[in-house]
This record gives structure tokens, sequence and C-alpha cells, in this order.
């Protein structure tokens, strides 16, 4: 049976290319340039899906999106943008869309979306009411399309609880992602507490997850609380689950099936009430054959997959990224840098093996060691050769002193200039350079008790204060 399809573009290719695309599978087609047709189509009861672009030459097509499935709220309605950022894609859930897709489209992902969109069961993408979406940050950057499938997933799982699991080599950004789950979540409004399975001793990973009753051990002199009761009614971030050893995982799969806990040493079980967002940089499913985690426990995690690409695989993102972090750097205090189209290119030729992680503090030493208010491809080039000597050594560096270390690095940062002198102000910008992981590791070891991180830099707690504001560095959340 045929069906009527209301596209809506103020693009006339785009309407001419749906109209035949869609002619061919045996729908009717109507096409319109602005919101206001196609509204008035929609309140004479045309059409059996609908798909509309996001900008509107008469206003925006996502405040449609509601107030057509307040009117009609069986019609499926599929949202295309140009902005291609992730909140658009959860604005777009979020207000009653089907489906959200970025521009320029994939013609069989639309065809193929509209097709599930005739075929749903039916109320299957109702309109829910609406949540308050952040607009003064972008949580995740990137417009390729590798990063649109990963907008479009976590758009989906914004308004549930069920637990993702989150793949990706180090540095991709998986924190970012189960931030964004949070942020954009109904559980927002609590907390989010994350902890790296990795950084945890063995004999300590029962008593970090789930708290400890006094005298539950030698040293436990008060009761602790856990991980899982500090985010009671938010999200816990596990990452790092591949590292978490057998007799803990056990443990955790218990709580997972029973949806409640004991502290260690304690009696009465406490119901856990947390969104679970987990993360690898390995291969479970290898570590399962290996016997070194838990077939069951892999399941109960990987209920939603989210597998993030390397940057070497969305090369297109980097200048944005880099745009980014020059932009964030100048909010700490230094001048505000650009990068030239060389320098944009050489950054896309490198490969990038420590992902994003390795751009920002690319971006970091570049903005802190150079004056120049734009930086060209000699500069980048310059500083991406030091970093490959640095790591070409390094695996001969393991046993050499932090002066040495960076001493090597000076050298090489001076070799890189190639006879001429680096911009002037050099000491304040390496002494700051240094300032920032010292202080921002001294506070990860005391766990953001600032008192004993002032007493073991042998800093007045004011001093420790002032310069933790300067940095921008905050004390570790639900640190006790």
């Amino acid at each position: 049976m045929s069906k009527t399809v209301l596209v809506a573009d103020d693009d006339r290719a785009i309407r001419m290319v749906l109209s035949q695309a869609l002619a061919e599978r045996g729908h009717q087609v109507k096409t319109a340039a602005n919101a206001a047709t196609l509204w008035q189509w929609v309140k004479g009861g045309e059409g059996d899906v609908i798909i509309t672009d996001v900008m509107m030459p008469d206003g925006d097509g996502l405040d449609l999106v509601p107030r057509i499935k307040a009117e009609r709220p069986d019609i499926p309605i599929i949202v295309m943008s140009a902005q291609n950022t992730i909140l658009t894609a959860i604005k777009a859930t979020e207000r009653g869309a089907f489906e959200y897709l970025p521009k320029p489209f994939d013609l069989g992902a639309l065809t193929a979306a509209v097709d599930r969109a005739l075929t749903r069961p039916r109320n299957e993408g109702a309109s829910t009411a609406p949540t308050a979406v952040k607009e003064d940050k972008l949580p995740i950057i990137g417009r390729s399309a590798a990063m649109q499938e990963i907008y479009r997933v976590v758009a989906r799982l914004v308004g549930t609880d069920m637990t993702a699991l989150i793949h990706g080599e180090s540095g991709t950004g998986k924190e970012l992602v189960a931030r964004a789950l949070h942020d954009f979540g109904r559980r927002r409004e609590r907390p989010f507490v994350a902890v790296n399975m990795a950084a945890i001793p063995r004999e300590l990973i029962e008593s970090e997850l789930f708290g400890h009753e006094k005298g539950a051990f030698t040293g436990a002199i008060q009761r602790g609380i856990g991980k899982f009761e500090a985010a009671s009614g938010g999200t816990l971030f596990l990452d790092e689950i591949g590292d978490m050893p057998l007799e803990a995982q056990t443990r955790l799969l218990r709580v997972l099936q029973s949806g409640e806990f004991t502290p260690v040493g304690g009696r009465t079980p406490i119901k856990a009430d947390v969104r679970i967002v987990a993360a690898t940089h390995r291969d479970l499913r290898q570590l399962i054959l290996q016997g070194r985690f838990r077939e069951d426990l892999y399941y109960r995690l990987n209920v939603v997959p989210i597998t993030l690409p390397p940057l070497r695989e969305r090369v297109e993102d980097i200048p944005d990224l880099a745009r980014h972090f020059l932009e964030q750097i100048a909010l700490e205090g230094l001048p505000l840098k650009t990068l030239d189209l060389d320098a944009q290119n050489a950054l896309k030729r490198h490969r990038w093996p420590g992902n994003v992680r390795e751009l920002e503090n690319l971006m970091r030493r570049i903005a802190v060691l150079y004056s120049e208010p734009t930086i060209d491809g000699r500069i980048v080039a310059e500083q991406l050769k030091a970093q490959e000597q640095a790591s070409n050594v390094g695996a001969r560096a393991n046993d050499e002193t932090l002066g040495q270390s960076v001493e090597r690095h000076l050298r090489a940062y001076f070799d890189a200039h190639e006879g001429a002198l680096p911009a002037r102000g050099l000491y304040d910008r390496i002494l700051h350079e240094i300032e920032r992981p010292l202080l921002s590791i001294s506070m990860e070891a005391t766990r953001g008790n600032q008192i004993r991180a002032a007493d073991l830099l042998g800093l007045n707690r004011n001093t420790l204060r002032k310069k933790l504001k300067e940095l921008e560095l905050q004390p570790m959340r639900g640190s006790r």
C-alpha cells in the first residue's frame, strides 16, 4: 500500500533527490520549502511520515517537532541537520523525533529510516517531555560521519537507564561520552562518579566500590562510603573495567543481578540506585577466552555497546578539536592562538597514537612555548618531531631522574629551532607547564583533600587554593 512522505527542506536539490528516491520505492511524496506549508499539511491529516531539516527559512525545525507530535502523536518524524553536533541529535530525540540523520546524508540510510518508520510498532517514538539541554558547551567535538553514529546512539540512550559499555583506544574520549550520557539524561541532577579500575590496588577494590564498616579491616577506624553509595541516584562510571580482578568481577555481577550491595564487613544490604556505564580499551572477548573476564558480566555490561573511533579515523575533526583546545587554553589566561592551513594539514598527517588526548597535550605545549598568534606548519612540525624523538628514547629513559627527563625534553625543544632561539618568556612558560601536572597529580593522590595536598607539596593552603583556581583545577568529585 502506497504511503505519503512529507519532505520539508529549503534546498531544492535535496527535495528533488528525495522525491525521486522515495517515489522509486513506491511512496507518494509531497515537498515544501518552509515549515508553514508542512504544518498546514500536518493539521490537515496528510502524510504517513515526515522528513524535515532543522534550519528552515521561517523557523526552527526542532521547535516544530513537539507541535507535530502534539497534533499527531503517531506520525514518525525524521530530522536532518547540517549542524551535526551531539546537542542537535539529543534535542531531536528528546522532542520526539523518530530518527536523526546528519547532512550530507546517505541516501540509503535515509530511505532505510523511512522504511523503519513506516513498519514501526504503533506509538514507538512518541513524544516525551523535553528536558533542558545545556547550550553553554559541547561535551564532544566532531562532525565526521564516525562521530555522527556516536551522537545518534547517545541521543537514544540519554532518556533511559540502560547500561552501556564504551570501547575505544586510550585517549579517544570514553569518559566524555559517559559524562554526556549523564549530563543530558534524567539522572543529571544527581552525582556522576568515575572510578578507574586500573588505578586501585586489588585489595582495596571492593572497599572502594561498596564501602566498608568500621573495624572491617585493619585501619578501618570509621565507616567508609563506597562509589556505589556516593553515586546514589546518579551515574557510576567504571573506567578500564577490563583491569578489574576476577574476585571483584564476581561481586560486581552479584550487585548488577540483585540490585543491592553490602559494604565490606557489613550485614545490611543497600539498594544500588545507579546507572552503570563501563569503559575499556581492552578486547574483553579475548580476555574471556583467556579466563580473565567473566562472560556473564560482559553480557550484563554490554547491553548497549558504543565504539569510539581513533583520531586517525576521523582526521576531518582535527581542526575543530585543535581550535577547541586552543580556545580552552585561552580561557585559562594564555593568548588565543589560531592554526593556519599548513598547520592543520600537518596535524592531519600525524598518526595520533595517543588520540585526542595527545592532540590536546600538543596544543597546550604549543600555546605555552610559542608566542606567535598564528601557529604555522613549521611550528607543528617542530613539536611533532620533538615529541617523536622523546618517544623514541622513552623506552631507554625509564631509570632517568625528573631533572634528566626535563633536560632531554628541553634539548629536543631547542634543537627543533635549528639554531634560532625560542620566544621570550621561556622560564615562566616552562614552570607553568610543569606546575599543572604536579598539582593535578598531588590532588588526585590525596583524593582532592586540599589540606593533605598542601602538606604534601609544602605549600600554604591559601597558596594552593589560589594556584588551583588559577589553573582551573578542581578537587576530585566524591572525594572524602
